[in-house]
């Protein structure tokens, strides 16, 4: 049995479609009290944890920096903590903002991070504890994360395309649109590949292909839907928010391929997928 912190967040939602997946809800163990997390662990005994669950209001991270230290760092590490004293894998979803966002090359698991924003800074300290907790693990960083559950920006697009027919979005931003059931599947896999070789603990990057803008994003998102709505493009600075955001969060996924055998996902696959299932809950509705 796998045991998955998280439950109504899009990657969470998607674990639990795979068989002998428990998700336990912030009822059951709540990340700001990281004790709650060691207890859920050991009173579940599993084979294996991954840990969905994260504070993710980046801007609002600016202002409550402590409590995202809580969520993102303290917990995780007391979760790996945890994982050790029972000798099992700890599969972690981490992000591509622990990278300063400089540069066009895709940031490799070795580049130097250096977040740049409070939520960034979070994440950053959550994988430092968890590397230091001894245990069997997998850090996977993905990037700009969207499914059909939750707030997202295919979600956000679909919305705006109901009442506008031009739109702007920021187009120096160029990153891997990552679709939550991918990434289930591939915490999934991992968990139980560490299970039989502990050797694969480290850390990883895991996002979607091609690289693209918001901007291209957004009219990929549109022309799937075959729709009329144009997304126009605009810089950065023109959308200014509390939080600083990377360019550049393009990943280097070699050595996730290398060593798990798991390639990235083409975005456009699961994007269809996606659109596929909001139209169902629209249809039902």
């Amino acid at each position: 049995m796998i045991l998955v912190f998280g439950k109504t967040g899009q990657v969470a939602t998607e674990l639990q479609s795979h068989k002998d997946v428990i998700a336990i809800a912030r009822d059951q163990a709540d990340l700001s009290i990281p004790s709650t997390c060691t207890d859920a662990i050991r009173r579940h005994k599993p084979s294996a944890v991954i840990n969905a669950a994260a504070y993710t209001a980046v801007d609002k991270a600016e202002s409550e920096e402590d409590l995202a230290n809580k969520i993102n760092c303290e917990a995780p590490g007391a979760m790996a903590s945890a994982c050790a004293d029972l000798d099992i894998p700890f599969v972690h979803i981490s992000t591509d903002y622990v990278f300063d966002g400089t540069d066009t090359t895709p940031w490799s698991v070795t580049d130097t991070s250096n977040p740049q924003n409070a939520y960034g800074r979070s994440k950053l300290k959550g994988e430092q504890a968890i590397q230091a907790s001894g245990c069997t693990f997998a850090i996977l960083r993905t990037s700009w994360v969207v499914s059909a559950h939750g707030n997202n920006f295919v979600k956000t697009m679909r919305r705006l395309s109901e009442t506008r027919d031009r739109i702007t979005i920021i187009d120096d931003q160029i990153g891997g649109p990552t679709c939550a059931r991918d990434i289930a599947q591939t915490c999934i896999s991992i968990a139980e590949q560490l299970m039989h070789d502990t050797r694969k603990s480290g850390i990883y990057h895991y996002s979607g292909q091609p690289n693209v803008s918001w901007c291209q994003f957004a009219n990929a998102i549109f022309e799937k839907m075959d729709c009329k709505t144009i997304a126009s493009p605009i810089p950065t600075t023109e959308y200014p928010k509390p939080a600083l955001r990377p360019l550049n969060s393009r990943l280097d996924c070699e050595a996730t391929q290398d060593t798990f055998g798991i390639a990235r996902p083409f975005w456009r696959d699961g994007l269809a997928e996606i659109l596929r299932d909001l139209e169902g809950e629209h249809d039902k509705a």
